[in-house]
């Protein structure tokens, strides 16, 4: 292994250090000597490569953001069945962060609530991008009914009540938003042909 890989295999296990801590409301009792241990490296070394713990908290977030992004706009922009595999596929990867991070909207520190407004304009940015297609036609309340509906279809919360409230496997809960996308999707339509 070259030096420079080896230098980015510890920026990895420092960053997924953090970002378990994070997640696992354990970020604010984590000291250096924890966080670096559990990256396997020391404390001088955390401190080399991001400066201090909001350093590398901070990047840890931005990778986790990036990563997201890049998996969400993988998305097919003309097929709603492979737009509900891609969202099924960051969910079960990403849907429980995602749950806690919409829970910091309120009473959280600011960062943190600046972080879930973040994600949320992330999800209303992939329901644009991935069904292009369908709003780019439509202006007005029609357009606004239908984005509003796709977001909260698409929406992490849907998916959560339907895979673990209601505990229905991955197969059936692909169906039911595939028929709903599909229903919300043709509607438009159907309101300007008058067909029910």
């Amino acid at each position: 292994m070259t030096r420079r890989q080896s230098q980015e295999r510890t920026r990895h296990a420092l960053l997924d250090a953090a970002a378990e801590a994070f997640f696992d409301d354990r970020w604010a009792k984590a000291s250096l000597n924890a966080l670096s241990a559990t990256a396997g490296v020391t404390k001088q070394t955390l401190l080399r490569n991001f400066g201090s713990k909001d350093g590398l908290l901070m990047q840890a977030v931005m990778r986790g953001a990036k990563q997201v992004r890049d998996q969400r706009w993988s998305t097919p922009t003309d097929d709603v069945a492979g737009a509900v595999e891609n969202l099924l596929e960051h969910y079960e990867a990403w849907g429980e962060r995602s749950i806690r991070i919409g829970a910091w909207q309120t009473n959280r520190p600011a960062a943190l609530a600046v972080l879930s407004r973040a994600a949320r304009q992330i999800h209303y940015e992939w329901v644009d991008h991935a069904f292009a297609r369908w709003l780019e036609p439509l202006d007005g309340e029609a357009h606004t009914n239908l984005r509003a509906g796709l977001i909260a279809l698409c929406d992490v919360q849907t998916w959560w009540i339907l895979s673990h409230h209601l505990g229905l496997p991955r197969a059936q809960v692909h169906t039911i938003l595939l028929e709903q996308i599909e229903r919300l999707l043709r509607a438009p339509a159907q309101a300007a042909t008058g067909s029910s």
